[in-house]
């Protein structure tokens, strides 16, 4: 996302969990972007974070800027639940997202509402939370975009 897409995120996040805060249970991947985002609003509001790591090479397979925030994070969950894929590919990130919709009574999809630009993207996980009747909550900003 580029950096004022990042900010428009942000925003809406911390603004729609501010309501809920401290009392927020947070499940997330802790993708790089938007997991991120959500993730450290959750911290920073006081809630319980949870992470889920897909796969173990995970980490090593995230942009080089996001590891950072992807360790600081992950010392801040409060509970991490680990698949036994040992590849980073979009079947593992599919699995870590269907075990996230399995923890979660709500998915807050920060989608822009294009397809999925590989398996297990944004559109395939808000298709599976549908799919099993758990609210979903679309944040895209006006003046939102992706690169």
């Amino acid at each position: 996302m580029p950096a004022f897409t990042v900010t428009l995120v942000e925003k809406a996040i911390r603004g729609i969990l501010a309501r809920h805060a401290p009392e927020i249970r947070g499940v997330s991947c802790l993708a790089d972007g938007a997991d991120q985002i959500f993730a450290r609003a959750v911290v920073d509001l006081g809630g319980t974070l949870e992470a889920v790591v897909c796969s173990q090479r995970y980490r090593e397979d995230l942009p080089p800027d996001s590891l950072d925030e992807y360790d600081t994070l992950m010392g801040a969950a409060e509970k991490v639940h680990r698949l036994g894929y040992v590849e980073s590919t979009g079947e593992s990130h599919m699995e870590g997202s269907k075990l996230m919709l399995d923890l979660a009574e709500e998915l807050y999809a920060v989608w822009d509402g294009k397809p999925a630009r590989g398996y297990g993207g944004t559109a395939d996980v808000v298709a599976e939370a549908r799919r099993r009747g758990i609210e979903v909550h679309v944040i895209w900003p006006d003046g939102a975009r992706r690169e």
